[in-house]
């Protein structure tokens, strides 16, 4: 492995002590600068990025601000897949794949408590990272708080639950993604960290036997179901769907 294969962290002077303290948590060595087309994280005053050569991606829930309002809300396809028609209370969600956390902040913006989960270590310090910036934001400190990140695999908390979610959200990478533009591009680092899911069958059974009264998975407009399993309903939009599965709700045992 050559040395711009390797993954580093930079850092500005004034946040070292902090780049120590995440170079011993995720195992990683501090450098001076970065070879080309090597893969890095830098923390500086605006946060942590993960970048490689020209491109930088710095997680900014601020950005998604326009989508939190009501009447935009309302109109997300996640939200509506999410919602449980004549649930009273707070509903809770967990986030198995959590990414960058920006289906989650949807979810919260919407009145879920939602526990994000995310089994890659640098994309949790990025996420951990965002959420903590953003709760700094008075715009956004209210719906951050209802978020909570859980840096692990979220099989083994799927199936190690207190209690039942209402709903379990699922977006495990897709190789068939394919997007063009910047975006697309700063996206397609977080694919040098994570690989698509190979375990999507495990997964799935997981969010199902945890008991929510909706499993609710993210895929590509035209791709295949995840493992296979034939969703109750979808929601389509232009680019994405939502697949909705309603497990048998289990019967309480009265003692």
């Amino acid at each position: 492995m050559t040395n711009a294969n390797k993954l580093i962290l930079l850092a500005a002077a004034e946040r070292m002590e902090e780049a120590r303290r995440l170079s011993k948590q995720l195992g990683l060595p501090i450098a001076e600068e970065a070879e080309a087309g090597q893969l890095c994280l830098l923390l500086d005053a605006d946060g942590l990025h993960l970048q490689r050569d020209n491109l930088s991606l710095l997680g900014d829930f601020s950005a998604l601000l326009p989508r939190l309002r009501p009447n935009a809300l309302n109109g997300e396809m996640l939200v509506r897949a999410a919602r449980i028609k004549g649930f009273e209370g707070t509903p809770s969600a967990i986030d198995a794949t959590a990414g960058m956390g920006e289906d989650a902040l949807l979810l919260a913006a919407a009145g879920f408590r939602v526990t994000l989960c995310e089994r890659n270590p640098v994309i949790a310090a990025l996420l951990r990272d965002t959420m903590e910036r953003a709760a700094l934001d008075p715009a956004l400190k209210e719906i951050v708080g209802r978020m909570e990140l859980h840096a692990g695999d979220s099989i083994e908390l799927l199936r190690n639950l207190d209690r039942p979610p209402e709903v379990v959200l699922l977006d495990p990478m897709f190789p068939e993604r394919r997007k063009s533009g910047l975006i697309g591009k700063k996206l397609q680092l977080l694919q040098k960290l994570e690989a698509p899911c190979s375990d999507e069958t495990e997964l799935l059974e997981a969010a199902i036997q945890a008991g929510p009264k909706k499993v609710v998975i993210k895929r590509p407009l035209k791709g295949p179901y995840l493992a296979d399993r034939k969703p109750a309903y979808s929601i389509r939009g232009k680019a994405v769907r939502y697949d909705c599965i309603v497990p048998p709700q289990k019967a309480k045992t009265e003692i």
